[in-house]
């Protein structure tokens, strides 16, 4: 269960949100468009950081740009 620790994690690399625009979630409450954030953990589809709620969660890459 590491996914419980990766808040702690050191950050390892900023993205900035492009867009909310999801077809299937709804993503503009946790995630703000131009904000840039964190990215605590990745995978070849998902970046997980810490959105707006102040937890973990995976978001599709498409949302995001590096910085």
């Amino acid at each position: 269960m590491i996914h419980q620790n990766w808040e702690n994690n050191k950050t390892i690399k900023k993205v900035k949100c492009l867009h909310t625009n999801a077809k299937k979630f709804k993503v503009n409450s946790v995630l703000t468009e131009g904000k840039t954030y964190d990215v605590k953990n990745e995978t070849e589809e998902f970046y997980f950081l810490i959105d707006n709620t102040n937890r973990i969660a995976g978001f599709k890459k498409d949302y995001f740009e590096l910085i």
